[in-house]
């Protein structure tokens, strides 16, 4: 019994044991089978390059991450190239009766032929996909993108660039490609950095061509460049229809063009340009990336035709995977197909396999499984065909993980915003000979730039330079640019009057050949054909002269610009009558009307010239300044310089000679004290530069030559009847007459030598006294009889030349060199102004300087001030207790009228007295008697004291006290004081 307990319980252990085996096995596997996604494919069937790239890019990505739970299972079906392909390829993947309805629907809206239509039919199937990628063509996708929306189906697109495709129209529609909206910044760029002002746009008649052309009308705009003609060509087009069409741009001024279509018709357009002669030194061609990403599928014959056009495409950063994966594909396709030698691989390709890539990683991220399926409501049998579509329940989620995928592809940075894929950088191109050549790089933040260094900074504003191109080769094999425009052949000559001069031909000649043909020249024709040149299109035109059969000027000024012309260009200034029937533009010649008369020199002499260069205001204020430095130094130096001490008119003549010698730094005196140092270095200063001045000031008068005008009042002319002139036609005349001048006395003069004869002669002789006319003419008159003439004031104001826009001109050097050849070669002349006696110097030149200085001064002297009275503080605090202020100051006064033996100057001195003390005999301690009288010779005589000074007592008292004068004998004690000590020092010494 135990046995047999023990067998089962053996038995049963090993089914547990097997059962549990058997059970990890089934879910092991269970968990090795993939869930399978299925995406749709709508491509054209001779599109291979996607169709491998996909195939590639997946095929990649499961081999790198071979854990994933999920996996693409794609389904192709073949648009055909057309609308209706595409959507019943799209259908094929949904119930067929729902599909049968959405075609039957498209018939209304194509207008594609039941053939196509049928064999999309066909291909119907009961596919419920969970995502598609395509369609091929912008085209393609309005259908496709409504499907989606209401199926809640993801659209991918690696190559629909039309810009009206956007995401905000169906959250379900992604564009894994660029806007062709990005380009639009890099190509007016490209107008703006050489100065192009009109292109012409030329695209393809269809959804993909159209949709460019507001964004980039628009970024042409912010360039100022216009857009004169916009050039349309169906898909389809004949080659007489592109020639037909050429023809009609040949006959245009604009030779800028941008061009924006696919490569099918790209290369029959350039093909047939290079037959016309479009290719030519005066074309620029510009393509989009329509073109440029797909150069190296077109026929050589088709790329040397291209020879000079420029180019922008997104950049491709060249990594070792991209070149990896391109050695692969080409083996791939040359394995599939021997026949193809160069299989054509480019960036939508690289799109393609980015695009597969982030499908797969979403596909994860969602976690889209066995539960992801299409809803269908209960709809009745007469509902719309759109209520009886399915809604799928992962789409919404794949869209979401699509939006926050992102990685580093082939094609560059994938990272989807706001639907669309992130734009990189525009590389520009040139093309040479069998390929394109990198020029430039276009970005957002920096404009045209040399290099891509995407971990730099260093440019710091948006550029536009062309310089950042190096050589480019243009068409016709040139190395500069086109200027963009050329006459039309059509077009109409502008009708240009000129005037018929006598004189001043410098602004305006016109000669005429023996054929009667007319040669203009002169400044105000170079000025013209300069601005023309700046104009960024062609503008036809013929110089008419306005002249009678017999070439004689036809009228005056104010006829010419009536005449029915379309401008008039000459010496025609801008004034208020003419401008009610002309228009008039900004001048470009100095306004104004002024007279010119006769110079007579003033050769006089003056004695009192000497005084001239400063004005009696600087005089009496450089006088006034001495006599203050003087007296302010003999207050500093008073009290310790023996030099400034003395009688008091030798010390009144030693304040004036010390401040006036400093005016030639002859001055002897030593100064001592450091506050009048002070005050003279500032002091030496001020005089060296009033000294200058006045040198090259005197200098000045008595060298130029002192030149004055006959008349220099318009007034005196007028009042004395004096005759003037005036230039013959000239607008001149009405101006005299509203001055009230007589028209009796007005004289015309033609040109500069008779103007030159009428004066000289004067007005007494049958001449002029002086001659009015506009500034210009002046200037050129005044160069040529410099010697004789001066222009006096006033000027009365006039608008100056004008005619054409002028801005561009008259603000560069071309305005400049053309005054300079036909103005500028005259005879030089120093201007008359200059020939006029200089003005003298006033104070306002030099006030700041005499500020300084006594500013200088008064320091110094408040200075001193307060050291003196701190140091002389006890003769006041021990003053008599009766005395009054007067008194105090008195006391003051003869306190700083004695030495101060305190100082380094007087210390010598006294060294001196008592090396002679020592020197002499001893006398007897009686002979020094303090009651003695002793004769003080420190201090100096004043008229104060009427008596002797004797010492009593260590005191200094008078001889006589008849003046009762106490407060006296106390200020000649305290004088004494110190003198007294170093007195009895000194013989105390001596006794020991």
């Amino acid at each position: 019994m135990e046995q047999k307990t023990s067998s089962d319980f053996i038995y049963h252990l090993f089914l547990f044991f097997f059962s549990f085996k058997m059970f990890t096995t089934k879910m092991a596997t269970a968990q090795k089978v993939p869930i399978f996604i299925k995406v749709g494919l709508v491509l054209d069937k001779d599109e291979q390059m996607g169709l491998n790239c996909i195939s590639m890019g997946l095929s990649d990505f499961y081999a790198r991450h071979d854990y994933y739970k999920t996996r693409l299972l794609l389904f192709n079906r073949d648009s055909r190239g057309d609308v209706v392909g595409a959507a019943a390829a799209v259908l094929s993947f949904y119930r067929w009766s729902v599909a049968r309805k959405l075609v039957r629907k498209c018939i209304l809206y194509t207008s594609t032929d039941f053939c196509t239509l049928n064999a999309a039919l066909d291909l119907v199937k009961n596919i419920e996909v969970q995502a598609i990628i395509g369609p091929l063509y912008s085209v393609q996708a309005n259908f496709m993108i409504a499907i989606g929306d209401k199926a809640q189906v993801p659209i991918i697109t690696y190559s629909a660039t039309n810009p009206s495709l956007s995401s905000t129209r169906s959250p379900y529609f992604i564009r894994a490609t660029l806007n062709d909206s990005n380009q639009v910044h890099a190509i007016s760029a490209i107008i703006q950095a050489y100065g192009w002002r009109e292109v012409v746009l030329i695209y393809e008649d269809n959804l993909f061509g159209e949709g460019i052309i507001p964004f980039l009308t628009d970024a042409l705009e912010k360039v100022n460049a216009r857009v004169p003609y916009r050039s349309i060509i169906p898909s389809l087009a004949t080659d007489d229809q592109i020639v037909a069409e050429l023809y009609k741009l040949m006959t245009m001024q604009t030779r800028v063009f941008v061009i924006h279509m696919l490569t099918s018709l790209g290369s029959r357009l350039f093909t047939k340009a290079k037959q016309l002669g479009m290719m030519s030194e005066e074309y620029v061609w510009i393509i989009t990336d329509g073109i440029a990403n797909e150069l190296n599928s077109l026929d050589p014959s088709v790329l040397e035709s291209m020879v000079g056009v420029i180019g922008v495409k997104p950049y491709t950063p060249k990594t070792k995977e991209l070149d990896d994966f391109t050695i692969r594909y080409k083996k791939m396709t040359q394995q599939n197909n021997p026949k193809v030698l160069s299989p054509d691989l480019n960036i939508y390709g690289l799109w393609a396999y980015d695009t597969a890539t982030a499908l797969a990683m979403a596909a994860e991220e969602a976690r889209l499984g066995i539960n992801s399926r299409f809803g269908y409501a209960n709809v009745s049998r007469n509902s719309t065909d759109l209520e009886a579509f399915g809604v799928s329940n992962a789409g919404p989620m794949l869209v979401h993980a699509l939006s926050n995928t992102s990685f580093k592809g082939l094609a560059g940075n994938f990272r989807l915003v706001d639907g669309q894929l992130q734009a990189p950088p525009y590389q520009i191109i040139n093309m040479v000979g069998p390929g394109a050549r990198g020029i430039g790089y276009w970005t957002k933040e920096n404009g045209i730039v040399k290099d891509l260094n995407f971990t730099s900074a260093n440019a710091k504003s948006y550029s536009t330079s062309k310089s950042v191109f190096g050589t480019i080769i243009w068409p016709g094999d040139r190395t500069s640019p086109a200027k963009g425009w050329v006459i039309p052949t059509n077009g109409k000559k502008l009708r240009i009057g000129v005037p018929l001069k006598d004189g001043f031909a410098e602004f305006v000649s016109v000669t005429w050949n023996s054929d009667n043909s007319t040669v203009v020249k002169g400044y105000c024709i170079d000025v013209f054909e300069a601005v023309m040149k700046k104009l960024p299109y062609g503008v036809p035109y013929e110089y008419i002269p306005f002249a009678t059969p017999d070439h004689y000027m036809a009228g005056s000024y104010n006829d010419l610009t009536y005449q029915n012309y379309d401008a008039v260009v000459g010496d025609v200034t801008i004034v208020a009558n003419r401008s009610l029937y002309v228009d008039f533009t900004l001048p470009y010649t100095e306004s104004g009307v002024s007279m010119v008369v006769p110079i007579k020199d003033d050769k006089s002499k003056n004695a009192w010239v000497f005084l001239k260069p400063l004005t009696w205001e600087l005089w009496l204020t450089s006088f006034c300044s001495f006599v203050f430095i003087g007296f302010l130094i003999w207050i500093l130096e008073h009290r310790i310089n023996e030099d400034f001490r003395g009688p008091f008119w030798y010390q009144v003549g030693m304040i004036f000679w010390f401040a006036f010698s400093t005016m030639v730094f002859a001055h002897k005196e030593r100064v001592i004290s450091n506050l009048a140092r002070f005050v003279l270095i500032i002091w030496f200063l001020v005089v060296l530069i009033l000294t200058q001045s006045y040198t090259a000031s005197l200098t000045s008068m008595l060298t130029v030559q002192k030149l004055q005008p006959t008349v220099t009042d318009v007034n005196d002319l007028i009042s004395n009847r004096e005759y003037v002139g005036y230039k013959n036609g000239s607008f001149v005349y009405g101006l005299l007459i509203k001055m009230r001048f007589d028209e009796s006395n007005l004289v015309a003069f033609n040109s500069p030598e008779q103007m030159d004869e009428l004066l000289t002669k004067g007005s007494k002789n049958g001449g002029i006294s002086a001659a009015f006319h506009e500034i210009p003419y002046l200037k050129l008159f005044l160069a040529k009889y410099c010697s004789k003439y001066m222009m006096v004031d006033p000027v009365y104001k006039a608008g100056g030349f004008g005619f054409v826009s002028i801005l561009n001109v008259t603000e560069g050097k071309i305005l400049v060199e053309i005054e300079t050849t036909w103005l500028g070669n005259k005879i030089k002349c120093p201007d008359s102004n200059t020939l006029l006696a200089p003005k003298n110097l006033g104070l306002a030149s030099f006030w700041g300087l005499f500020l300084i200085v006594g500013i200088a001064g008064v320091l110094a002297f408040v200075i001193y001030v307060i050291k003196f009275l701190r140091e002389n503080l006890h003769v006041i605090e021990h003053s008599n207790p009766d005395s009054t202020t007067w008194d105090k100051i008195l006391v003051l006064c003869r306190r700083f009228d004695n030495k101060d033996l305190t100082s380094h100057t007087f210390k010598n001195i006294s060294g001196d007295r008592e090396i002679a003390l020592m020197d002499s005999p001893l006398q007897s301690p009686s002979s020094f008697s303090m009651a003695s009288p002793c004769t003080c010779t420190n201090v100096p005589p004043s008229p104060i004291f009427s008596s002797p000074i004797s010492v009593q007592n260590n005191t200094i008292v008078q001889g006589s006290n008849s003046t009762g004068n106490a407060v006296v004998n106390q200020e000649i004690e305290l004088v004494m004081t110190n003198e007294n000590e170093q007195l009895n020092s000194t013989l105390g010494h001596a006794v020991q």
